[in-house]
């Protein structure tokens, strides 16, 4: 896991899951094409939060109620 990408959590004040922050570090390398450490460097703070928010919302998917016939 990136040090760097924790930092910057850190600083924002974003609390987030051990599984969250794997995603975003996921998210930062395929856009930057580096590993998360040196790819976060490239990014502003608009593109981490937007990162951030993303990752979020696919990890809160509604309840799927099972079909009853």
């Amino acid at each position: 896991m990136s040090i760097k990408v924790r930092e910057w959590l850190r600083r924002l004040g974003i609390q987030t899951t051990h599984e969250e922050r794997e995603d975003i570090d996921r998210e930062i390398e395929l856009r930057t094409g580096r590993y998360c450490d040196s790819g976060v460097e490239l990014l502003s703070e608009a593109e981490f939060l937007a990162i951030v928010e993303r990752v979020r919302r696919k990890g809160k998917k509604a309840p799927v109620e099972p079909l009853v016939a």
